[in-house]
């Protein structure tokens, strides 16, 4: 069975290590920062100038002003440090995160990613994301494995304009946990009742399978 936003982020909140320093992006990223495991310290990044964000505020914390890059109201953990956009983008810039975990529209088997505009859409701007994938030093990519149409999000060679280039080492999909290297989608978890074969299906990229592929484990 595919995996909800909420396990995505889940899952995705697994790959945090003591100490580390986190960007989340906006969409199923930002939901991470509900699950953050019990006994790890991460501080959790906010492009818009928030060092520090908590889990998403009750009714009846909520402060309008304290908000994300996607403008949701958040809330900040103690010792957080609040700033503007510039001394943000520094950070990130100057290779301070230690990950980042970003929504993609597709990604490639060398990891390349597109993310930011459909051609014929309306475009706001890139955003953070290119500065995000150029000074992050590990970057995760979450999304659903197939589109609305059943069209797959991992492919050959992306089709849409590129966010970066050669810069995704992982991808947590709703059906699978991979690996970017060696010109390939490394298959390293599927999640719970999804099999091999429907990963296969919906995997326009080279796919390698080595194995028994465990299932993903999310409590």
């Amino acid at each position: 069975m595919a995996l909800s936003r909420d396990q995505i982020a889940m899952r995705v909140a697994k790959e945090f290590r003591d100490g580390n320093y986190v960007n989340l992006g906006i969409g199923i990223p930002t939901l991470a920062a509900n699950y953050v495991p019990e006994g790890i310290d991460v501080m959790l990044q906010s492009e818009n100038g928030l060092l520090g964000m908590g889990r998403y505020p009750t009714e009846a914390e909520v402060d309008a002003d304290m908000i994300n890059a996607g403008k949701e109201t958040v809330t900040a953990i103690t010792g957080a440090s609040i700033f503007d956009s510039a001394e943000s983008f520094a950070m990130i810039r100057g290779g301070h995160v230690d990950f980042t975990v970003l929504g993609a529209f597709e990604v490639d088997v060398n990891g390349n990613i597109a993310s930011w505009m459909i051609p014929g859409k309306l475009v706001k701007g890139m955003g953070g994301a290119m500065d995000l994938v150029a000074g992050a030093k590990n970057i995760i990519v979450t999304m659903t494995h197939a589109d609305k149409r059943g069209n797959s999000k991992l492919l050959q060679e992306c089709s849409l304009p590129l966010t970066g280039v050669n810069c995704i080492t992982s991808i947590i999909t709703d059906l699978a946990v991979l690996e970017v290297k060696d010109g390939a989608f490394h298959l390293l978890e599927r999640a719970p009742g999804v099999s091999v074969d429907e990963i296969r299906e919906k995997t326009a990229g080279k796919l390698v399978v080595e194995g028994d592929v465990p299932e993903m484990q999310l409590d």
